[in-house]
């Protein structure tokens, strides 16, 4: 009979027995530490090299989880974090400010080619990791949830359900920070029900304010909110997304989806999508698979380089943004079909495939996609990753109808332990 985990409340666990010297950092970003009784210890916020005090939170019968009491001997990476909400209120936002650049890319190709290795079982070096043009300011979405006491901002990593005031986070576009600046003090005019504020720049450098919403009362002080930003120089397209509806423009004039799934550091996801697309080859004349194909820019690229594309998106105002591009730019036709669905349910229903590429969420393949891709077998799938752990599910299930042939990670996130993969598979 397995052994049930030993969990106890905080306040009952001790100190561990003496300091740990962390070894590395595991996926998520915590440290890694080795008990004298054998189990591994998780820290967060630690740097390989330190030598810590730690109190443990959490038991189990082969790892704890432990929180840092202090750093009784910094490592070599070790520097201090430059955004004072990262110490201060424990934000959750970011797990590697406390890492030189040098010591963050280490950690992620250390994340990346061990997962595939652990879970994949895949025999393959730590990839590369291609580092980000920019390390700060770079994210263009943020996401802000209300708390007690009118609080208005982001989550403690260690207290999830907690919401501390914002005042700048450091790896958004400062764009995106000004506006914040202005709207904290006019949050009065804010919808009561909020759920989540979306702040969003779009490629063209116009700002989003997108209000999520519990239930479907109107937003009707959304005119007054336009005016007290404008009386500082400020503007923003303002978005009512009320629960289970339809998002709509309440100020402002736009047809940029702000609701839809887009890279959040766009300069990067560009060279992640074109390093992809380079990784199939000649496409001319080919037909081939786009799933998870959001907005569709790998498939209007793909059509412009004269594949036939099948592209796959279960958002209907994501395919409807790419329909409305690929009209604009006469592409369409029997060259390309949009297909509105999740890709589990209309894989069986496309033409069959050249060459594919896929980019799925977190969550990463649903295995009939997988099973698809062995029954149909396309010469060459290219898969673009945010997870390393479902990464390597995914090709453990397309072993051995495919070998891997290349894998190469991007730092999309810096000051994060998000790192973005894409892995190259051949037909076997």
């Amino acid at each position: 009979m397995r052994e049930r985990p030993r969990v106890r409340t905080r306040q009952a666990l001790s100190a561990a027995p003496a300091p740990l010297r962390v070894l590395g950092i595991a996926t998520g970003g915590d440290g890694i530490a080795r008990l004298p009784d054998g189990r591994t210890a998780f820290v967060p916020r630690t740097a390989p090299g330190d030598l810590v005090e730690v109190r443990l939170v959490h038991e189990a019968r082969r790892f704890v989880r432990a929180e840092l009491v202090r750093v009784l001997e910094p490592g070599p990476d070790r520097i201090e974090a430059p955004c004072p909400h990262y110490t201060r209120e424990a934000c959750g936002g970011c797990q590697l400010q406390h890492l030189t650049p040098a010591a963050q890319l280490a950690a992620k190709q250390s994340i990346v080619g061990e997962t595939l290795r652990r879970l994949g079982k895949l025999d393959l070096p730590d990839p590369s990791i291609i580092p980000a043009e920019r390390t700060w300011g770079y994210r263009s979405r943020i996401t802000l949830a209300p708390g007690r006491g009118a609080k208005l901002g982001l989550h403690p990593y260690d207290r999830p359900a907690d919401v501390f005031d914002l005042d700048r986070c450091h790896i958004t576009d400062p764009a995106l920070m000004r506006l914040w600046t202005v709207l904290k003090r006019q949050r009065r005019w804010l919808p009561a029900d909020l759920v989540h504020l979306v702040l969003r720049l779009d490629r063209q450098g116009r700002r989003h304010a997108v209000a999520e919403c519990r239930g479907d009362r109107a937003w009707d002080t959304a005119p007054e909110l336009a005016r007290a930003l404008a009386q500082d120089g400020e503007y923003a397209v303002l978005w009512w997304h009320p629960e289970g509806g339809a998002p709509r423009v309440l100020v402002g004039d736009s047809t940029y989806p702000a609701t839809v799934f887009e890279q959040v550091n766009p300069a990067m996801g560009d060279l992640v999508r074109n390093y992809a697309l380079e990784q199939l080859g000649e496409v001319r004349g080919r037909q081939l698979w786009d799933l998870f194909a959001g907005i569709g820019e790998s498939t209007i690229e793909l059509a412009r380089r004269g594949a036939a594309v099948d592209s796959v998106e279960s958002d209907p105002r994501a395919v409807a943004e790419a329909s409305r591009r690929m009209e604009q730019l006469g592409l369409g036709g029997s060259q390309v079909r949009c297909v509105v669905g999740k890709a589990e349910e209309v894989i069986g229903r496309l033409r069959a495939p050249d060459l594919a590429l896929a980019n799925p969420p977190r969550v990463g393949m649903d295995p009939r996609v997988t099973a698809a891709l062995v029954e149909r077998r396309p010469r060459r799938v290219v898969y673009i990753s945010c997870d390393p752990a479902t990464l390597a599910r995914d090709l453990a299930r397309l072993n051995p109808a495919y070998r891997v042939s290349a894998v190469q990670g991007f730092d999309l996130f810096p000051q994060t332990a998000h790192v973005e993969t894409v892995a190259v598979l051949e037909a076997q």
